[in-house]
């Protein structure tokens, strides 16, 4: 079956695919500015009032599978005629029983075609995501630059990209490409994936690295990258590196204060074994603003009364490892490099002011002698 060839009007919109292609372009090796949004779109989706929800979570995709099982019972119908079709549904951007099941009653071929032709050509989102949807049934792997470059667009893009990948041999290092390239909640979406895919050494070394950029949503995975990349392996064995290390202390910051979104430290149970660790490499290395700021979360929250009894660490372990941390922060030459380069106006010095430092007892904040005489 010969693909749909049907060329675009002249002067149309940018398509989806094509605005992500080229902000790719623009920045080839970060996730795109503001996850390319706003997406060009005509005047028509532009006006659109955006559809309620249905009621029922069960009944989310039934209207489009009832689209797709009508377009594709029709032999020469074109899939640009899906566009007008899907504009006003509620189109789902997650996996879809319904809209899954609709692809796999029609002819594979042509399905692989419509959703190939609906993510290069579409400007409406909602044309483009069931496009995706459609892909995600399948496991062809020239379809993987295709979905990567659309999955750059992640927040919307991202779920359904994420899906047809882990269905693809290569799957894992496309992931991994786009993880490295995906922010907020496109970035929970892609790594979520990654660690359910079976790692490989490189996806686990950048897992165990850099999937944590600081971002609030980091706490829906900082605990399931924890678990499925072996933390506790890689921060007690023989190889660990500073970038190791400082990602191992912003994912024990993240997990210590991402109650009701992830596997929290009280959760985690190897946490005594990986603070301890953490706390003597830190000791090692150099002072620096970030490693004071985590370690200093760390230390706080240890400190702190738990909420609950029955966690990971008891009293004894929580007091003992708390003054790890202590120990280090109140170092001379911690304490003055932490002073020399935190900057007054920053978030970070907002932080320790707000509390922090009082409670761990930290003079980090304090004016230097004679800096009143400046």
């Amino acid at each position: 079956m010969s693909a749909p060839t049907e060329p675009r009007p002249l002067g149309s919109p940018i398509t989806l695919y094509e605005h992500a292609r080229r902000l790719h372009e623009q920045n080839p090796d970060r996730p795109l500015p503001r996850d390319g949004e706003p997406f060009p779109v005509d005047e028509r989706h532009r006006a659109q009032q955006r559809p309620r929800r249905t009621r029922d979570p069960r009944a989310d995709g039934v209207e489009v599978a009832s689209v797709l099982d009508a377009h594709f019972a029709r032999p020469d119908a074109h899939a640009s005629e899906l566009v007008d079709a899907l504009r006003d549904l509620v189109v789902p951007l997650h996996r879809n029983d319904h809209v899954a099941a609709a692809a796999l009653r029609a002819d594979r071929e042509r399905v692989q075609q419509t959703g190939r032709w609906l993510v290069r050509n579409s400007t409406d989102r909602n044309a483009a995501v069931v496009g995706l949807a459609l892909l995600a049934t399948d496991w062809a792997e020239d379809d993987i630059p295709l979905i990567q470059t659309i999955g750059l667009l992640s927040n919307v893009f991202g779920p359904l990209a994420a899906e047809a990948l882990r269905r693809r041999r290569g799957g894992g290092d496309a992931l991994l490409w786009l993880a490295e390239r995906a922010a907020g909640w496109g970035r929970v979406y892609v790594v979520e994936a990654l660690c359910r895919n079976g790692l490989s050494s490189a996806a686990r070394a950048w897992l165990l690295r850099r999937s944590c950029d600081g971002d609030y949503l980091n706490g829906y995975f900082a605990g399931e990258v924890a678990t499925t990349a072996h933390l506790h392996e890689a921060i007690t064995g023989g190889d660990v590196d500073d970038a190791l290390i400082d990602h191992t202390g912003r994912l024990l910051r993240i997990m210590a204060g991402c109650s009701g979104m992830g596997l929290t430290l009280e959760h985690y149970p190897p946490a005594p074994a990986v603070l301890a660790a953490h706390a003597a490499h830190l000791a090692r290395q150099a002072p620096s603003v970030d490693r004071y700021c985590e370690a200093a979360a760390i230390a706080d929250h240890l400190a702190a009364e738990p909420r609950r009894e029955g966690g990971s660490c008891t009293a004894e372990q929580r007091a003992v490892l708390a003054r790890q941390y202590l120990d280090v922060l109140v170092r001379p030459e911690w304490r003055d490099a932490v002073r020399a380069d935190l900057d007054p106006t920053s978030d970070a010095f907002a932080w320790l002011a707000g509390g922090v430092a009082t409670r761990l007892g930290l003079d980090v904040l304090a004016d230097r002698p004679g800096d009143g005489e400046r």
